[in-house]
């Protein structure tokens, strides 16, 4: 028998198409960089895009790579919405590890799949492959094929 606190599940998010060596693009309303911490923070309606990948927040902190020519780390905190393809996940935070290409949302997550939603307190997807993993009281309603919501 499992704790309560161990549980866990694993679904998949989006296509597994995003690349993580995409371009990234990031809009909001103002700018602060760090040239000596090698760091910057977006605020006010940030959005940021990288092929089908969608994140917005309030707030984006980006850690630079050693040479400032990369990104490492995307941390985005306030409220935060992903979205790729069909597949939508809402957060308190998520830190995007834009070298590895994997991003933890925690803080009241609610993942979306077409009609079926999965709420947890932790979800690391590896974008590769689009896998995600829940954990952290995970909370879902299963529904059998034809009935309605």
């Amino acid at each position: 028998m499992t704790s309560g606190l161990a549980q866990g599940t694993q679904t998949g998010f989006g296509d597994g198409a995003v690349d993580p060596e995409a371009p990234v693009e990031v809009t909001a309303e103002t700018l602060s960089v760090d040239q000596d911490g090698g760091t910057a923070v977006f605020r006010g309606d940030v959005m940021i895009v990288q092929g089908e990948l969608r994140l917005s927040a309030p707030e984006v902190r980006v850690v630079y790579g050693e040479a400032g020519d990369s990104i490492r780390r995307l941390e985005a905190s306030g409220g935060v919405l992903l979205v790729s393809g069909e597949d939508a996940a809402e957060a308190q935070r998520a830190d995007y590890d834009v070298e590895n290409g994997r991003i933890v949302m925690s803080g009241n997550v609610l993942l979306t799949q077409g009609r079926a939603t999965v709420a947890s307190e932790r979800m690391e997807v590896t974008l590769e492959t689009g896998r995600a993993e829940l954990a952290g009281r995970v909370r879902t309603v299963l529904r059998p094929q034809g009935q309605a919501q």
